[in-house]
């Protein structure tokens, strides 16, 4: 029985090629194909100012030294998110502060981000969970009143939106993963957008190492020099060319992502009229791109079991998140605000579909009887 994994990158074929004349012209960062994916990214997402990074990580962190974060302040975040932008948050000597999630759209409660606020709030951080869009319209209104940044961490979401607006090109600073797991990937690879205009030149310096070598390559500065804090955050000129060849199928990979999302959604739909299992909510004026479908089930002994089950049918089924709060980091280095029952709750009934642009009919028909079968056998033994 042939496996079905997870997930895998979706090649266009053309990665190779476009590396081997990235190799050829022997720059190190910032050649052809890092002004390309930029540019991609800008006129996709609306972001005045995007720039490659070497990982989504990368991105996070110089997205919280934009964010002025130092000792004593604090970020609010949710629980139910990837270690990174907590990591990126400790980093600077900051807490991250963890609150709860929607439990609809698994997303940031915008209430619980509201009771959080607090004298030492810097900056909020928006996890668009599986490539659905937080409440937007409700955090930016949270931060403006409370003269801290918005940042959004859109690691799920290149071309999906919300209100008609690119995620990641909402907030004041936004950032994007091309993790391996990602719809379009270079292994390795992120990038942060500048969506706020005084942030701009500062974002460069603090890419380029603490330098303003950006203004002497413009001409604009007959030497360049240390000005800022910074570090080494872009992306290789390889990276970037990998990337490239990922990014003009973008729209194509997005499309059959979705598609195969929509057959996982109408397949499923009879289940949870029965009460057997939950399905994800899209909220009205979303358009997600198919990063992640997932399912809930009744209670954490019947998810195990169902990943059990479809394992052993050779198909991979992970959960989704071991909650930051009840880490061993995130207890040393964090603090909770008020319940944090959704997030308990759903992190240990979640279960997430095989889902990639290469996954044929046949195999999704597979993970689906598969799915079905490991439901009706959970809900038959009480599980």
């Amino acid at each position: 029985m042939e496996e079905i994994p997870f997930s895998r990158p979706f090649l266009a074929g053309t990665e190779v090629e476009y590396v081997r004349r990235a190799a050829e012209a022997g720059l190190s960062s910032g050649g052809e194909f890092t002004e390309r994916c930029e540019r991609w990214l800008e006129q996709r997402t609306g972001a005045g100012r995007a720039l490659l990074s070497h990982s989504g990580t990368g991105a996070l962190e110089a997205a919280m030294i934009l964010a002025g974060l130092g000792p004593g302040d604090e970020a609010i975040m949710p629980s139910f998110a990837y270690p990174t932008m907590a990591t990126a948050v400790v980093r600077q000597g900051a807490v991250p502060v963890f609150v709860d999630i929607d439990g609809r759209t698994l997303n940031v409660d915008a209430e619980r981000v509201r009771e959080a606020l607090g004298p030492r709030t810097k900056a909020i951080v928006a996890v668009h969970y599986g490539g659905v869009g937080c409440d937007m319209v409700a955090l930016a209104e949270i931060a403006e009143s409370a003269g801290v940044l918005l940042v959004e961490d859109a690691a799920h979401c290149l071309l999906a939106s919300c209100g008609g607006r690119a995620l990641g090109g909402i907030g004041d600073l936004g950032t994007f993963s091309f993790h391996h797991t990602k719809n379009v990937t270079c292994g390795e690879g992120g990038a942060l957008l500048v969506n706020r205009p005084e942030l701009r030149e500062r974002a460069e310096i603090v890419w380029e190492k603490g330098t303003d070598r950006k203004r002497f390559q413009r001409g604009e500065i007959e030497r360049y020099t240390w000005v800022d804090v910074g570090s080494s955050f872009a992306a290789s000129e390889i990276t970037a060319a990998f990337l490239w060849g990922q990014l003009e199928i973008a729209e194509a990979v997005t499309a059959r992502r979705r598609a195969i999302w929509d057959r996982y959604h109408e397949a499923f739909a009879g289940l949870e009229a029965d009460g057997l299992l939950r399905r994800p909510t899209v909220p009205p004026g979303n358009v997600h791109n198919g990063h992640v479908y997932y399912l809930v089930l009744p209670t954490a002994a019947a998810r195990d079991a169902f990943i059990e089950a479809l394992r052993e049918n050779g198909i991979h089924s992970p959960f989704h998140y071991i909650p930051l709060h009840s880490s061993p980091a995130g207890s040393a280095f964090g603090r909770t605000e008020g319940s944090l029952r959704q997030t308990d709750d759903l992190s240990r009934r979640l279960v997430r579909l095989p889902l990639w642009a290469g996954l044929d009919d046949v195999a999704v028909d597979r993970v689906i009887d598969e799915s079905r079968a490991a439901v009706s056998r959970g809900s038959k033994s009480g599980v």
